[in-house]
């Protein structure tokens, strides 16, 4: 009986060293992994949609063009009505129409009476004021909620351009509007570096028939009302490939022109000819203010900004983005722009038809005497 007893005491004595001794392993190794397969692993939709997007666009050209074939579907949160400043006053009314593409959705037009949006909505300035303009068009609105409501803190002079693929345009265009910012079209365009530099699904590609651009162009342009006018900036991307494409960008030129709009190329230094732009008022951004986005390189930028402005009368800045920083940095700048003599205008000020490309020439340069 003794020798029973021994032997099960011996049983249990190893029967717990080996269940520490497990657990020390278990605590070694961590939490055990459960063997998933890839069919029963749950992704979010929008997840899903995102990696099906960058499959179809390492495709050939062909194949990304063919996604904008068919036009997108209409604007979700876009109602049937127009807001409510716009219904209640018919001078607002006039100057939008239908889309034929997107029932729900309404376009900018040129009124009856000759009205344009870029007039209609353009924020107020003193154009009397004679000291160098400088205005300042900020990017990237609607992508970050939180920055670019924050940024409606600006100056009302500082131009804010939206983007099409926020989901809050109903608060935050009237919010907008109501702090006195102008607002313009992010319109997405085919950006350098394509397709790793990604605008998104409604972008305007190169390798899309003009068919398919136009009805991108419409979907963007039925987003949102009470724009001046257009731009090719998304964030940082600025749409250089799809801007050098010259029979694709007449198209689109003379869309804005016939809808009364205005349009700010977001390359730097190029430069608008009356030829070039046709009935477009048009404008090139003259600096980049946030590339890099660091607070000294900012403030560097902006002091440039106004140097072009003293030597040119005026001059129109870029910035990608509402970052705090950014933001921060144009606010303290923008405290002390008046006692340096220069005036902060919205972007309709300062974008104006382009001069004729050849100017005229004057007498004592002709080498044929007048008649």
């Amino acid at each position: 009986m003794r020798h029973l007893w021994r032997g099960l005491a011996g049983f249990w004595a190893i029967l717990v060293l080996t269940g520490a001794g497990g657990a020390g392993v278990l605590q070694f190794l961590g939490p055990p992994r459960l063997a998933v397969s890839v069919a029963e692993t749950v992704v979010p939709p929008q997840v899903q949609a995102a990696v099906s997007h960058r499959a179809e666009l390492a495709k050939a050209p062909e194949a990304v063009a063919s996604l904008h074939a068919a036009p997108p579907p209409p604007p979700p949160h876009v109602s049937s009505s127009a807001p409510a400043q716009q219904k209640a006053d018919g001078r607002q009314a006039s100057l939008l129409e239908p889309s034929a593409l997107y029932p729900n959705g309404q376009l900018p037009r040129i009124a009856a009476d000759g009205r344009t949006a870029r007039q209609a909505y353009a924020a107020s300035f003193d154009t009397s004021d004679t000291r160098p303009r400088v205005a300042i068009l900020l990017a990237g609105i609607g992508m970050n909620e939180a920055e670019s409501m924050a940024a409606l803190a600006l100056p009302s002079e500082v131009s804010l351009a939206v983007t099409p693929y926020a989901t809050r345009l109903e608060r935050l265009v009237p919010a907008a509007r109501a702090a006195g910012h102008e607002l313009l079209l992010s319109v997405p365009m085919e950006p350098q570096g394509f397709p790793l530099n990604d605008p998104g699904r409604r972008a305007l590609l190169t390798g899309a028939s003009a068919a398919a651009n136009a009805q991108l162009l419409e979907w963007a342009m039925t987003r949102f009302t009470s724009y001046v006018g257009v731009t090719g900036a998304l964030g940082h991307m600025r749409g250089e490939r799809f801007a050098a494409a010259l029979d694709q960008m007449k198209q689109f030129k003379d869309t804005l022109a016939d809808r009364g709009l205005l349009y700010v190329d977001p390359r730097p230094n190029v430069v608008w000819t009356r030829q070039q732009a046709g009935q477009l008022p048009a404008r090139g951004i003259d600096v980049v203010l946030d590339d890099p986005e660091g607070g000294a390189e900012i403030d560097k930028a902006l002091a440039s900004l106004v140097s072009v402005a003293r030597n040119r009368g005026s001059a129109m800045g870029l910035a990608g983005r509402p970052s705090p920083v950014a933001v921060d940095r144009i606010a303290v700048w923008a405290a002390g722009l008046a006692a340096g003599g220069i005036a902060l205008a919205p972007i309709s000020v300062v974008v104006q038809m382009p001069q004729v490309s050849t100017p005229p020439l004057t007498l004592s340069q002709r080498t044929v005497p007048p008649p």
